[in-house]
C-alpha cells in the first residue's frame, strides 16, 4: 500500500498553532520494529518506526506584516500503517491562508469557501448521531489545531501550513511567536525568520523558554544590516537532546523573535502598487499626566486566588504611578462603593491610604456591573468638566470583573446603551475578564464601543502579571485626540485614522488604497493634542526612497503593502459585525466573506475545506478560525475519523460500507475529454464525444428532484484546412427547477437566473450569492464552485487562451467534486458515473500507436478494446492541471456509456 493509500486524518479542532509530530500505532495494527533503510543519526530518532525528517519555519516579515510557511515530513520506515498527529499553533490574530497535505506525490489543497458549507457538514453528522466537532481552542494567545494520519509502510507525508499576520507593537517591541514542540528528535530542524524594515532595524533579539545560554549562542545566529535583519535557529540531533544519551527532545516551548525599528521621523510611510501603510509613533514626546478609575468586581465569585492576585495587581500599580496623576477605586459587588467618589492626587500619603483600602476591602453579594460603571464614568466626566488640572489630563477607565450581571440592571443591551450615554466618547474603556465563566463577548463590545480593548485574564500562577502587563500597555499616554488625515479626493478604503490615544511604546497604523493618478496630491496629516499643547505634523511620500525599495523588495513589498491593508480592514469589519444587527450585521458580513475569499484568508466567515479527502459520507476535513465572540460549539462525540486518499485502498483496510462509496467523477474538460475515476479499481476510465458546435449535451441530470447541467459547445475559431474540429464547452446552465434557481456560466460572464434579469458576474470579480440552498462562489483562481444544500459540489474552471496555444479561444471545465447525495436516479454523461461500476482489464498488449499499450475491458457484460493513455485533470490546478492515466473509450464512450452518445442531446440549456 502507497503512502496515498490508507491515510485516516482524525480532525477535531480549529487550525491553529504548534510544531509537533507524534508517532503511534495505527488502530488494530500491531507494533514493528523499523527496518527502514533511512540513515540514522548517533541517537535512534524514530518512535515506532516513524521518524521526522524536517520540520521548518520560514517566517518573512515585510513592514510589520508577517508570512509565515510550516513545513513538516514525517516519514514511516516501518513495515506496518503507522499514524502520526501533525499539531500547529498559530497567533488568534492570525490569518491561515492556505494548507495542504502531500502523501507520495499526491497533493490534498486545502480550498477556502463560504463557512456555510462547514457548517452542514457538521450539522449533518450531528443529526446522523455520528461523532463530529468543532473545538474551542484554548491557549492564551495561541489557538491549536491537531490532525492525525495513518502512513503506509515505507512511505511519507509533507504538510505545508501556511499564514498570515500584522505585527502589533507592544512596549517598544514587535514579538514573533513560534511554538515549539516537535515531541521528538528531527533530523533536520530550522526556524528561519527574515526581517525586511524600510525604516531600518534598532535592535533584534531572541527569547526561548526551552534552551540554556550557552546553547542558545550555539544554535541561535542573528545579524542585523540596515534594513534586514535575520533569525536562524538550527539545531543538530545532538543539541535537540534532553540529555547527552536521551532520545527525548528538549525542545518543548516558544522561540520568540523580538525586534523594533528606527524612530528618527515622526511617521512614515510606505507606498506600493497604490496601496499606502502609515506608520505613526513618535518618539521623545513627553508623558501626558492621567486620570484613573479602576472598577473592580467584588462578587463572592472573586473569592480566593482571583481576588488576592487582584489586590497584588493593584498594589503594584498604586505603587507605579506618578505624583502628576490622579486617581480613584470604584468596587461592586451587591452594593456600590468608592474609595473617595473624586479623583485624587497620586501623592504619597493618598497612595499609602489607597493601598491599605485595597488590603481591607472585602467581597459581597452579586455583580451590579452597571453600577459600579456608572459610578466610574461618573468621576471621571465630573473631573473633565472642572477647571482644574485634572480636566487636561488623559483620562483612562478600566474594569476587572469574572462574571455577569446580576444585581442592578442585567440586560445586556441596556447595559451597553448606559455606558455608551455616559461616556459620549470622551474617554476609553479597557475591559479585563478573568477567567472563562463570564460573557466575554459583551466586555469586547461595550469596550470597542467606547474606543478601547477587551482583554482576558487567564487564571493562572501570572495573574498578577497579566494584569500589570496590560496596565504597562496603556499607564504612559503620550497624545489624545488623534487624527490622521488624507486628501478625500486621493484616498479609498481607509482603515481606522482616529484614535482617542495613543501610549509610549505603542504604534498606529493605517492603510488605504490610492486613487489613480493621484499618488502626486498623496500626504497625511496628523493632529492631536499632547502634553500642554497641539501636536501637528505632515507627512510625505518619499518617491526615491520608495523606488529604491521596491528595487530592493520587488513583488514581495507590492503584495504585503496590500494584504497588510486587507487584513486591517477584515479585522475592523469584523469588530463593526460584533456590535452590528439587522441589515447591518448583514452588510457588514457580505463584506468580510468577499475580502476573505478575495485574498484567501480563513476568517470567521470562511472555512478551509481540504480537497481530496473525504470520509464515506462525503464530509471534508474543514479549518475554521475561531474567535472569542463565536458561539461555542458542543461536542458532538470524540474525534471524527476521514478517508485521505486520491485512490481508494483495498477492501480489508476499509469500512464495510466500501462496496457503497461512489464513483468520484473528475468531469469534463478540453476537447471534450471525460475522466471518470474508480476509486475501487485505483483508476480511470476516459472517452471524447465527437459532435458539432452548437450541440447540447446532459451532463447531469437527477429526476427526483430536477436538478441538471448542461453544456454546450463550441468550436475552436482558428482551426487549420484538414485539422481536427476541436469543440470544447463553451456555455453550461445549471438549473434546479424545485427552486426556480438557474445559473448560466460563459468564459466571459456568470449570470444568476439570466430569464429574470438576474445580476451578472464576471470572472474579474470575486463573489459568494447564496440562494434557496444553493452557494455559487466565483474566485480568483479562475473557477467557480457550486455547492447545494444536499452535500453535491461542482466547479466550473475558466481556461483562457494563452500564446502558442493550439486554441484560440476560451472556453470551461466541468467538475464533480462530490456527488454522494444526489439521487439513484441520476444520470447523463456525467451522472450515470455517480453510481458504483466494475470492470476487468486483461490481454494487455500493443497497440496502432507504438507508444501506447491495448487492452481488453470487461465492462457492463460487453467487451471492449481500450488504449492507456493520459488526460489532463485541472480540478486541483486549475491553470496547470495534471496528467491522469486511464483506459480510453473509443468511439464516443461505446459500450461504456448507457445507450448512444446522441442519445444525451438536448434542445436547450435549461
Amino acid at each position: 500500500m502507497d503512502g496515498a493509500m490508507g491515510l485516516r486524518v482524525l480532525l477535531y479542532g480549529y487550525l491553529v498553532s504548534i510544531l509537533a509530530l507524534q508517532a503511534r500505532p495505527a488502530p488494530g495494527l500491531a507494533r514493528g520494529r523499523s527496518k527502514g533503510s533511512e540513515k540514522r543519526q548517533a541517537v535512534d530518532t524514530t518512535v515506532d518506526g516513524v521518524f521526522i525528517r524536517s520540520l521548518k519555519v520560514n517566517c518573512k516579515v515585510t513592514s510589520r506584516f508577517a508570512h509565515y510557511v510550516i513545513t513538516s515530513q514525517v516519514v514511516n520506515s516501518a513495515d506496518e500503517a503507522r499514524e502520526v498527529a501533525f499539531d500547529v499553533e498559530i497567533p488568534k490574530t492570525a490569518f491561515i491562508s492556505d494548507f495542504a497535505i502531500t502523501a507520495d506525490g499526491n497533493a490534498f489543497i486545502g480550498d477556502i469557501k463560504d463557512k456555510v458549507k462547514a457548517w452542514k457538514q457538521y450539522r449533518k453528522a450531528a443529526i446522523s448521531g455520528e461523532n463530529a466537532g468543532l473545538v474551542r481552542a484554548s491557549g492564551r494567545n495561541m489557538e491549536q489545531f491537531t490532525i492525525h494520519i495513518t502512513i503506509g509502510p515505507q512511505s511519507k507525508a509533507t504538510f505545508q501550513l501556511t499564514y498570515e499576520e500584522v505585527l502589533k507593537r507592544r512596549l517598544t517591541q514587535y514579538d514573533i511567536a513560534i511554538k515549539v514542540k516537535p515531541k521528538q528528535l528531527v533530523h533536520h530542524f530550522e526556524i528561519d525568520v527574515d526581517i525586511f524594515e524600510p525604516q531600518g532595524i534598532s535592535k533584534l533579539d531572541t527569547q526561548t523558554t526551552f534552551l540554556t545560554k550557552e546553547l542558545a549562542a550555539q544554535t541561535i545566529k542573528k545579524s542585523i544590516s540596515d534594513k534586514q535583519g535575520r533569525v536562524l535557529f538550527r539545531p543538530t540531533v545532538g543539541q535537540q537532546q534532553s540529555c547527552p544519551t536521551c532520545p527525548t527532545s528538549l525542545l518543548n516551548g516558544v522561540f520568540k523573535v523580538t525586534y523594533d525599528v528606527n524612530r528618527d521621523k515622526l511617521c512614515d510611510l510606505l507606498v506600493a502598487n497604490n496601496y499606502f501603510a502609515h506608520f505613526f509613533a513618535p518618539q521623545n514626546l513627553t508623558n501626558m499626566s492621567k486620570n484613573l478609575v479602576f472598577v473592580i468586581d467584588i462578587s463572592g465569585s472573586m473569592e480566593g486566588q482571583k481576588v488576592r492576585q487582584t489586590k497584588e495587581a493593584l498594589l503594584k500599580i498604586l505603587g507605579d504611578m506618578r505624583p502628576e496623576d490622579y486617581f480613584d477605586l470604584v468596587l461592586f459587588g451587591s452594593q456600590v462603593q468608592s474609595w473617595q467618589g473624586s479623583l485624587v492626587q497620586a501623592s504619597e500619603a493618598n497612595l499609602k491610604a489607597a493601598q491599605d483600602f485595597v488590603r481591607r476591602f472585602s467581597l459581597a453579594g452579586a455583580t451590579n456591573l452597571n453600577g459600579g460603571l456608572l459610578r466610574g464614568i461618573e468621576i471621571l466626566n465630573k473631573a473633565q468638566g472642572s477647571p482644574a488640572g485634572a480636566s487636561n489630563q488623559a483620562s483612562i477607565l478600566i474594569m476587572l470583573t469574572d462574571g455577569e450581571p446580576t444585581e442592578g440592571v442585567t440586560d445586556r443591551s441596556q447595559i451597553l446603551k448606559n455606558v455608551r450615554e455616559a461616556i459620549q466618547g470622551r474617554f476609553p474603556l479597557y475591559n479585563l475578564g478573568f477567567g472563562h465563566d463570564l460573557d466575554f463577548n459583551f466586555l469586547e463590545v461595550m469596550s470597542s464601543e467606547n474606543n478601547g480593548w477587551a482583554q482576558r485574564i487567564y487564571e493562572d500562577h501570572d495573574a498578577t502579571q497579566q494584569l500589570q502587563g496590560f496596565y504597562n500597555q496603556v499607564s504612559s499616554p503620550l497624545l489624545v485626540d488623534v487624527e490622521l488625515q488624507y486628501p478625500q479626493d486621493s484616498v479609498l478604503a481607509l482603515t481606522q485614522h482616529r484614535h482617542k490615544q495613543y501610549y509610549d511604546g505603542s504604534e498606529i497604523v493605517v492603510a488605504g488604497r490610492i486613487a489613480d493618478h493621484k499618488l502626486g496630491n498623496f500626504k497625511a496629516d496628523v493632529q492631536a493634542r499632547g502634553e500642554g499643547q497641539e501636536f501637528r505634523t505632515t507627512c510625505l511620500v518619499d518617491e526615491e526612497k520608495m523606488k529604491k525599495l521596491l528595487q530592493e523588495r520587488g513583488h514581495m513589498l507590492e503584495n504585503h503593502v496590500e494584504r497588510l491593508w486587507a487584513y486591517l480592514t477584515i479585522q475592523e469589519l469584523l469588530a463593526k459585525r460584533m456590535k452590528a444587527e439587522g441589515e447591518e450585521r448583514a452588510n457588514l458580513s457580505s463584506q468580510i466573506l468577499k475580502m476573505s475569499l478575495d485574498y484567501q484568508f480563513v476568517t470567521p466567515l470562511t472555512s478551509m475545506t481540504i480537497r481530496g479527502m473525504a470520509d464515506q459520507d462525503g464530509l471534508e476535513p474543514t479549518i475554521d478560525k475561531t474567535t472569542e465572540d463565536s458561539q461555542p460549539l458542543e461536542m458532538l462525540g470524540p474525534r471524527r475519523t476521514f478517508v485521505l486518499s486520491a485512490t481508494q485502498p483495498s477492501p480489508t483496510r476499509t469500512s464495510p460500507n466500501f462496496q457503497k462509496l461512489p464513483n468520484q467523477v473528475t468531469g469534463v474538460d478540453t476537447d471534450p475529454h471525460f475522466i471518470i475515476h474508480v476509486p475501487q479499481k485505483e483508476d480511470a476510465l476516459c472517452f471524447n464525444i465527437n459532435e458539432e458546435p452548437g450541440v447540447i449535451l446532459s451532463l447531469v441530470h437527477d429526476p427526483d428532484t430536477g436538478f441538471s447541467v448542461n453544456g454546450q459547445l463550441v468550436g475552436n475559431e482558428a482551426r487549420s484546412p484538414g485539422q481536427h474540429e476541436g469543440t470544447y464547452f463553451g456555455r453550461l446552465g445549471i438549473a434546479n427547477p424545485a427552486t426556480d434557481f438557474q445559473l448560466e456560466v460563459t468564459p466571459q460572464n456568470i449570470t444568476l437566473n439570466p430569464g429574470l434579469g438576474g445580476p451578472v458576474f464576471s470572472w474579474r470579480d470575486q463573489a459568494a450569492l447564496r440562494q434557496d440552498g444553493v452557494v455559487v462562489t466565483v474566485n480568483k483562481k479562475r473557477s467557480l464552485v457550486v455547492s447545494l444544500d444536499n452535500g453535491a459540489t461542482f466547479e466550473v474552471v475558466l481556461h483562457h487562451v494563452w500564446k502558442g496555444s493550439t486554441v484560440h479561444r476560451d472556453f470551461l471545465g466541468f467538475y464533480v467534486l462530490d456527488s454522494r447525495r444526489m439521487s439513484a436516479r441520476t444520470h447523463g454523461l456525467l451522472g450515470q458515473f455517480f453510481h458504483p461500476l466494475d470492470f476487468e482489464v486483461s490481454d494487455l498488449h500493443p497497440g496502432s500507436d507504438p507508444i501506447k499499450s491495448d487492452a481488453t475491458m470487461l465492462v457492463k457484460s460487453r467487451r471492449l478494446t481500450v488504449t492507456r493513455g493520459l488526460q489532463k485533470d485541472y480540478s486541483k490546478d486549475p491553470r496547470h492541471g495534471a496528467e491522469v492515466s486511464c483506459w480510453f473509450v473509443h468511439n464516443n464512450g461505446a459500450g461504456l456509456i448507457d445507450g448512444v452518445h446522441t442519445d444525451y442531446i438536448v434542445p436547450a440549456i435549461f
